[in-house]
């Protein structure tokens, strides 16, 4: 049976460490394993892009495969096309979908209409793939444990919800400062508490959040398709920034993270990006190794458990 990364949700604890570890075996050694040889994965965007679309397409060729882009100028998801007769007819083409929508149900009903696993590159809900490069980048530093204060600064948008979805199968600190009207899904941050897994706060106090934080985290106050909503957001958002104050409030070993693109001067001063502190390049460059571990993972099933994952970690050790 296939298996999709529409949502962290329907991976289990296990599943996601051994993707975080098989990611790290993979960074140390990327052309050692090549489940995709003879392999073809479609990378369909209706958005913008440059590290996901990048790191997925050469995700796919050091596993030895090859990838297909597709715009939605030049397919018409859900538009000329139904979303249900793209799945499948890609599908017959392709071992793989990777899919970065405007709308969650367009991927959701992508991976309900496929018959090869669907991988959600970003969604108007959701941003997996994102989250599992800030946990890679976190474990690296040895600091992905429940002691640890994740403070993101900001809008209660996709990679919030994906970082609680994430707090509801491993442990942490996450806190959530926005302004009041901005808070995540309601529904995701309800079952993220009930699991009783993480620690979950969401307040409204920027630097209050900030203290004692092993980790500051933010993304832009205006995302593509909020253009609309640019004045409201700025006014809304002032003082919500990872600047010197909040950095002080944390402490000299926090870590600044930020999943791109910035724009400077808003969200993040230019100072808090070139900090020694700041890790927001290692999360860009650990997109590339998660996604490999995922892609291997749903097409080969393996990589993270048997024969073929002790193989690639030995590989790596070398």
């Amino acid at each position: 049976m296939k298996k999709d990364l529409v949502s962290l949700s329907t991976f289990t604890r296990k599943e996601i460490e051994g993707l975080l570890s098989t990611a790290g075996a993979m960074k140390k050694a990327p052309y050692a394993y090549r489940p995709l040889a003879d392999k073809t994965a479609a990378l369909i965007f209706e958005k913008q892009s440059l590290r996901t679309h990048v790191s997925f397409a050469v995700g796919v060729t050091q596993l030895g495969g090859h990838s297909v882009f597709l715009s939605q100028q030049h397919i018409g998801l859900a538009t000329r096309e139904s979303v249900e007769d793209i799945a499948e007819v890609l599908s017959r083409y392709n071992d793989l979908i990777v899919a970065r929508t405007v709308l969650h149900e367009t991927i959701a009903g992508l991976g309900r209409a496929a018959s090869v696993p669907v991988i959600n590159a970003l969604s108007d809900l959701l941003h997996p793939c994102q989250i599992l490069a800030d946990a890679l980048t976190m474990q690296e530093r040895g600091v992905l444990s429940e002691r640890t204060k994740v403070v993101f600064i900001g809008d209660g948008n996709n990679v919030v919800n994906s970082w609680l979805e994430f707090a509801e199968k491993i442990p942490l600190h996450f806190v959530l400062a926005c302004p009041e009207g901005y808070e995540p899904d309601a529904a995701i941050l309800a079952q993220a508490r009930a699991s009783g897994v993480s620690n979950i706060e969401v307040v409204h106090d920027p630097l209050e959040a900030a203290e004692g934080a092993g980790v500051l985290y933010t993304d832009v106050w205006v995302s593509m398709g909020q253009e609309e909503e640019k004045a409201a957001r700025q006014k809304a958002f002032q003082g919500f920034q990872i600047n010197e104050r909040a950095i002080k409030a944390a402490g000299p070993r926090c870590l600044i993270m930020h999943c791109l693109p910035a724009h400077r001067g808003e969200e993040i001063t230019e100072e808090a990006m070139a900090s020694p502190q700041s890790v927001i390049m290692d999360e860009a460059e650990n997109r590339l190794h998660v996604q490999k571990a995922v892609m291997s993972y749903l097409v080969a099933g393996a990589a993270t458990s048997g024969p073929a994952a002790e193989q690639l970690l030995a590989s790596a050790a070398n």
